[in-house]
């Protein structure tokens, strides 16, 4: 049984930070991708940033390049998402993702077998 439990998230104004916490529990993490899935009222589910936790290779949407950094602590078996200059268009609830991901990533997490329960982000402009 694999159980993925988040932390982190709340408003923010424009510009401004927040960090999001993925742990993860039960014996799929050393060999699988993690990541963040986000969803807007209305709005399709998007892949945010992926990353392998074995090797650490990374990976991440266009539009959050350049501010968003993924990252892992293999010894808390804990994947962040670290978010820089947020903006209005980046509210949404973001959802950790896990499973063994096939092709990109962020289109595998999208399907993924393991979920977080969700935490929501609020930039007020």
């Amino acid at each position: 049984q694999v159980q993925l439990v988040e932390s982190g998230g709340g408003s923010v104004q424009a510009g401004g930070s927040l960090r999001l916490s993925c742990a993860a529990f039960g014996y799929i993490y050393s060999t699988i991708c993690m990541g963040w899935i986000r969803q807007a009222p209305g709005k399709e589910r998007e892949g945010v940033a992926a990353i392998y936790t074995g090797g650490g290779s990374t990976y991440y949407a266009d539009f959050v390049k350049g501010r968003f950094t993924i990252s892992r602590d293999n010894a808390k078996n804990t994947v962040y998402l670290q978010m820089n200059s947020l903006k209005p268009e980046d509210t949404a609830m973001y959802y950790c993702a896990a499973d063994f991901c096939v092709g990109d990533p962020l289109s595998s997490l999208r399907r993924a077998s393991y979920w977080g329960q969700g935490t929501q982000v609020t930039v007020s402009s």
